[in-house]
């Protein structure tokens, strides 16, 4: 039988080579980068990364013909499991506030807003390894720690769509997920053995 296709999307907005190497130390067996809304709306899982602003992020995705209404087939009307990285996480928001309001894809309800230092103490951008503790169970994620690097994070709108936090200053969501998706403010690729624990259960997620 044929291997799953996992398609990582290619939007200029993201680590991809260090996250199709995690992936493929994870077990991945057929990763395809791809910026071709067909090959992601037939992908049997969907990895999306990024880097960078939330406005660039999402101008960039929206940029390619047909590529947000291929995510909202496989994603939402297929429910293909669905893993979003750092940026690639906060753009499943309904809106993100950096550069101004900018709409996001809108898939789990909240809005991703600057870090605001709450101490002399605390730097912005939330940069390095800190724990990551889970405010509900969720199959593909383990308390430990990771490795963080950003200056926004994602306020949910419900709080059983957030399923861990970190520590900054205060509880900053490290993780959310409804259903077939997961967005994890952290990035796996940079994680070490978290974070391939993290991507070689996501491989194997049948929600």
């Amino acid at each position: 039988m044929a291997a799953e296709v996992l398609a990582l999307i290619d939007y200029g907005a993201g680590n991809l080579h260090s996250v199709e190497n995690a992936l493929r130390a994870a077990g991945a067996a057929n990763v395809t980068v791809t910026a071709d809304p067909d090959i992601a709306a037939r992908a049997e899982r969907i990895v999306l990364p990024g880097v960078g602003a939330f406005a660039t992020c999402m101008g960039a995705l929206a940029a390619i013909p047909g590529m947000v209404d291929a995510l909202d087939e496989a994603v939402l009307r297929q429910a293909r499991p669905f893993l979003g990285i750092c940026v690639g996480m906060q753009l499943m928001a309904t809106a993100g506030e950096e550069f101004g309001r900018h709409d996001g894809l809108g898939w789990i309800p909240g809005t991703v807003a600057k870090l605001e230092p709450t101490g002399a103490d605390i730097r912005i951008p939330h940069m390095g390894w800190n724990e990551v503790a889970l405010a509900r169970r969720h199959p593909l994620l383990a308390e430990g720690e990771a490795y963080f690097l950003h200056s926004f994070a994602f306020a949910t709108d419900a709080d059983g769509d957030r399923i861990a936090t970190t520590d900054h200053g205060g509880p900053v969501t490290a993780a959310i997920g409804r259903d077939n998706m997961l967005g994890v403010q952290f990035h796996p690729e940079k994680s070490q053995s978290y974070g391939l624990a993290l991507l070689a259960k996501f491989l194997e997620w049948r929600p």
